[in-house]
């Protein structure tokens, strides 16, 4: 009796909280399987912006900070506190920019975009863009689908909304999975319990209309079970911070932030690093670093200058990274004296920061190359699917109640 009333329970909590995330998450699912392919669709989209050819056989590549003093010139009201350090053959460098900080009135200039692309081998700015607003053009389609994967483009309170639609996800895959496996069985001869969870990971050959739905429904969510759990969980990493971060620090511990947590808050502060000797010293920094903790460095990255708080980051891909685009292997110095404040590392740092690694990597296919990219949109409309199914089996099942209280009714006014 208390296995069928926690049936009935989870039955009744799957029901409605599918009902509740279903058109959330077909959006989700099917921008997601967009985005698995960003990369490719933005250049396909708009190649002037994104694809660059080498002028002549073994070109070198311009460095990052190169590119940065070039669009620093060319754009005096732009302000640059992320410098990509990484350039790629056939293909632009993207800044992202803000308006210039005024030292007479402290007011920052407007600029009617936020991002420019330049050619890596000549400097030449091929255009600016303005992320995430709604237009037509090419170049703005694939960062409003991200806009809309994120938040349905509704800014924080979409952040949040998606992030508590996450954690319904997370207790809805729990949920669903119960409700497939066998209930005991009714007579003493008894089959084995995985010869009886057989069937719900089949379609009936024979399956129509209601019946096809509930086994596609069923069999598909418990053949991409593991995956749909793994992105229902990294989206409240996402989105929901809040929840994500104490659980996971309380389960399995994360690398200390404190000491750029307690920094005291600047305002726009000038550094006494400027940006060569800070890239020099987050080389020195980063080589400490990996000699303490016997890693390789294979590129750098990013250096970033956060101006509230005085202090330089930089970020150099590493063995211990899993993405293949970007490296996350980071050291944060003090933008004054250079002294180092704190370290991340994507994997060996701590067991709750490995873990957000791996599935927020495999949520946006950032590892494993195209495999993972097609499983990742197959999961996506797979998600589409499953949303839809459930909607359908709801349906059918209101209905066939309605239609019996309406008989039981009518059978009682004719008594």
């Amino acid at each position: 009796m208390k296995l069928f009333s926690a049936r009935q329970g989870a039955l009744l909590l799957h029901r409605y909280v599918g009902l509740v995330i279903a058109g959330f998450l077909t959006l989700a699912g099917l921008t997601g399987s967009a985005l698995a392919w960003n990369d490719e669709l933005e250049a396909w989209l708009a190649p002037r912006l994104f694809r660059v050819a080498a002028p002549t056989p073994g070109a070198v590549l311009l460095d990052g900070l190169q590119l940065r003093r070039i669009i620093l010139s060319r754009l005096p009201a732009a302000d640059i506190t992320h410098a990509p350090l990484r350039s790629m053959p056939a293909r632009s460098v993207t800044f992202r920019v803000k308006g210039r900080v005024s030292p007479v009135t402290g007011e920052r200039a407007v600029l009617g975009f936020d991002e420019v692309m330049i050619n890596p081998y000549t400097g030449e700015i091929l255009g600016t863009r303005k992320w995430g607003r709604l237009s037509w053009s090419a170049e703005s389609i694939m960062p409003f689908i991200y806009r809309l994967h994120q938040s349905m483009a509704m800014g924080v309170v979409g952040t949040y909304l998606f992030g508590f639609i996450a954690l319904l996800w997370t207790v809805d895959c729990l949920v669903g999975l119960f409700l497939t496996l066998p209930p005991p069985p009714k007579r003493a001869a008894r089959k084995p319990w995985l010869a009886r969870w057989t069937p719900a990971w089949k379609i009936r050959q024979d399956a129509r209309g209601y019946k096809l739905h509930f086994d596609l429904h069923r069999a598909a969510a418990l053949w991409f079970w593991v995956l749909l759990l793994l992105l229902a969980w990294s989206s409240v990493a996402f989105n929901l911070s809040e929840v994500y971060d104490p659980v996971m620090k309380k389960l399995f511990g994360a690398q200390s932030e404190e000491a750029l947590l307690s920094r005291p808050s600047l305002r726009n502060m000038v550094p006494a690093l400027d940006w060569e000797k800070a890239r020099a010293r987050g080389r020195v920094l980063m080589s400490a670093l990996a000699d303490r903790h016997n890693f390789t460095i294979q590129r750098e990255d990013m250096l970033a200058y956060d101006s509230g708080l005085g202090i330089y980051r930089y970020d150099v891909r590493s063995s211990l990274d899993l993405r293949q685009r970007a490296g996350s292997t980071q050291v944060y110095f003090d933008a004054g004296t250079g002294a180092q404040l704190a370290v991340w590392l994507p994997t060996g740092g701590a067991p709750g920061d490995t873990i957000r690694t791996w599935i927020t990597s495999i949520h946006m296919a950032a590892i494993w190359s195209w495999p993972l990219k097609i499983l990742i949109s197959l999961a996506g409309i797979v998600i589409a699917v499953l949303s839809a199914t459930g909607v359908l089996i709801w349906w059918r099942r209101y209905r066939t109640r309605r239609e019996a209280r309406l008989l039981h009714f009518s059978s009682l006014e004719q008594e």
